[in-house]
């Protein structure tokens, strides 16, 4: 049983080491400014989408005179 496991993490080790490609330092940074940029315009949707519906709702509660917290 625990020369299993050791086989396991000594095939683990040697995969990590030699049959994994890393990415280069600026294709890391080109990936990292691509996910925070995509973040952002999300967010902003994400923000405009709850201000439009949340007017919508404030509208439609004023016209039927109903109150709001």
């Amino acid at each position: 049983m625990m020369d299993r496991f050791l086989l396991s993490v000594k095939e683990s080790y040697n995969e990590l080491i030699n049959k994994v490609t890393w990415p280069t330092w600026p294709n890391l940074l080109s990936s990292t400014v691509t996910v925070l940029v995509a973040s952002v315009i999300l967010t902003l949707i994400i923000f405009v989408m709850d201000t439009i519906s949340n007017r919508g709702l404030d509208f439609v509660y004023d016209l039927f005179g109903t109150a709001t917290s």
